[in-house]
């Protein structure tokens, strides 16, 4: 037991530790200060500028951001669907897959372009290695980089600076944060064994009968993995994503794949302490996220580390729950990599969340109605933030003062943005689909659990698409059959069709929307007039405003979805301490 968590408390310490540097660096990044790999990279940066015809010189306000953010996402979602219907005669097919169903292809399109990864199919049977390297493994540094470059736009916009260049910021982001480290990750995973191969299947003679032979499927795995974490994408190269020892074949490498999930969403709020020349405040308002973290951690490991009662007592003594484990990890890294995968909006997964006790179906779920316990690659410091802007407004009204922040005041416009995408957005794209679903559970939800955890299951889906997670607790029918199987004349199934297409509203929903608001909310921030400091000011670099934003959070946010909690995972718990379950 001690082990376990002392694993867990020396990963979350080096996270903490190396905020600082990493935040700083991505400071100079795009503040365009110089950094050591300018020699490199400033002449491939001006050729790619020159070819798309982009001056990096030219800002734009919200709404040019934001429609060059959906403009590129829609050509480079054709070009991912293209790939992903024509992989069967496209290079690099040493397994000679064929095209999957096209409501398949659409949500893998969609999933893959919002930084979601949400995966209604088996990587391994369903994907060519030119779909996963030249589709799924372009648009994981893309959709990536787009999201960062939201969150720096919205750091630009709240602390008075112009919104910048999308383009610009994009390119930066991928050519100087994601790729560089993506690269010496890469040699790194693939020295602690994780392979990197585009040769196709091995076939092996089984050691239990060496007459029957086993097909072992492999590919360019370890440059997969690497961004696949850093990103903050989530989506696996096998079915079974980081529980598959070629991706996770150790505790080294699930101690990088920590570390990197982390990294960016933690090390952006000391960015913002940068841009704000303010690091008191980031680091005020870093201990909010950190100190939930910590919270669900405990929870999900305590309900992990003390077992499942009512198999305790058939066994006679008290047992970690390890079902839907692998051994190698055990009860605290799984518990860990759940809290913190679902925490950051990653989705990769080391062990089947559907398996966890009520305790970690409750902080999964409630990290992903939150956002903000670090949240997403830069979406989630912007959430955090959006959050800050209603607590300065809450706090505002009770002490009689026009609510101000960083100097400029808070108004109708900057309450209702914030608002919308917290109060609004996030439930209709949860909600909306979920209570359709369960309305019909014959013919659409085909939930593998009945009660409390078959309802939990559903929620489950919905709020990892629309949070951009990408994580599941899987017990759907939500996959078509391969193409492998479809060609033997499987057929498909409508419950999956309405999983794929209902799943795409809220992955849509879950990413553009919000990304306009947080865009539209930065600028209007940014062309307000500074408001010179008094003594009347309220102050938000203050241990007690920081507590009053948690509360801002805690209520706004968890209370919107505690009836769902409690009609899922908190009835779950309740049942099986009545000894039902």
């Amino acid at each position: 037991m001690l082990q376990g968590w002392i694993q867990i408390a020396l990963t979350l310490l080096i996270v903490v530790a190396i905020t600082p540097f990493f935040g700083r660096y991505m400071a100079r990044v795009f503040q365009e200060q110089q950094t050591f790999l300018d020699p490199i990279l400033n002449p491939i940066e001006r050729l790619l500028y020159s070819l798309i015809g982009v001056s990096a010189r030219e800002d734009m306000t919200g709404w040019q951001y934001a429609r060059a953010i959906v403009y590129s996402n829609v050509v480079m979602g054709l070009l991912i669907f293209f790939i992903i219907m024509n992989q069967g005669w496209l290079p690099l097919n040493p397994t000679k897959v064929g095209s999957p169903t096209w409501d398949t292809a659409l949500h893998t399109t969609i999933s893959f372009i919002t930084n979601t990864n949400q995966q209604h199919y088996s990587g391994e049977t369903y994907m060519s290695y030119g779909s996963q390297m030249w589709g799924l493994g372009y648009h994981m540094f893309t959709s990536a980089a787009t999201g960062l470059a939201v969150g720096i736009a919205f750091i630009r916009g709240l602390t008075g600076r112009v919104l910048g260049n999308f383009y610009v910021d994009l390119i930066r982001a991928i050519t100087r944060v994601l790729l560089p480290i993506s690269i010496v990750g890469a040699i790194i995973l693939m020295a602690a064994g994780v392979p990197e191969t585009l040769a196709g299947l091995v076939v092996v003679p089984t050691l239990e009968d060496p007459t029957i032979s086993q097909a072992i499927a492999r590919g360019p795995v370890a440059h997969f993995e690497i961004i696949k974490e850093l990103g903050e994408n989530g989506g696996g190269f096998f079915a079974i994503n980081s529980a598959h020892p070629f991706e996770n074949p150790n505790g080294l490498t699930n101690f990088i794949q920590l570390v990197a999930i982390l990294s960016i969403p933690t090390s952006l709020i000391y960015t913002y302490g940068i841009f704000a020349n303010n690091i008191k405040q980031a680091w005020l308002v870093y201990c909010i996220p950190l100190t939930i973290l910590l919270g669900f951690v405990i929870i999900t490991a305590i309900g992990e580390y003390n077992g499942n009662p009512a198999v305790n007592a058939l066994l006679g003594s008290q047992q970690p729950n390890l079902e839907g484990k692998e051994v190698r990890f055990g009860w605290a890294q799984s518990a860990l990599y759940a809290a913190i995968t679902t925490a950051s909006m990653c989705g990769a997964v080391n062990s089947m969340h559907d398996s966890f006790m009520p305790n970690g179906g409750f902080v999964t779920l409630s990290n992903m109605f939150l956002q903000i316990v670090f949240g997403g690659q830069g979406t989630g410091t912007a959430y955090l933030f959006a959050y800050l802007i209603l607590a300065v407004f809450v706090t505002g009204l009770m002490v009689g003062r026009t609510p101000e922040f960083l100097g400029r005041k808070i108004e109708k416009r900057e309450v209702v943005l914030a608002s919308f995408l917290i109060l609004l957005v996030h439930p209709i794209a949860i909600l909306i689909p979920a209570g359709i679903t369960l309305a019909f559970p014959e013919q659409l939800s085909g939930i593998s659990n009945p009660g409390f955890h078959g309802f939990a299951q559903v929620i489950y889906e919905y709020a990892s698409a629309a949070a951009n997670n990408g994580s599941g607790f899987e017990g759907l029918g939500d996959s078509q059959p391969s193409p492998l199987a479809i060609a033997t004349g499987a057929k498909t199934t409508t419950t999956a069709l309405w999983w794929n297409l209902s799943a795409c509203f809220s992955l849509l929903a879950g990413r553009y929307i919000p990304i306009i608001g947080l865009l539209l909310l930065s600028d209007s921030m940014s062309r307000k007039q500074s408001v010179p400091f008094t003594t009347g000011t309220l102050r938000t670099d203050t241990g007690l405003f920081t507590g009053v934003t948690a509360g801002v959070i805690l209520i706004l946010g968890a209370l919107t979805f505690f009836p769902v909690l409690a009609l899922g995972p908190i009835g779950e718990a309740f049942q099986i301490a009545k000894g039902i379950g």
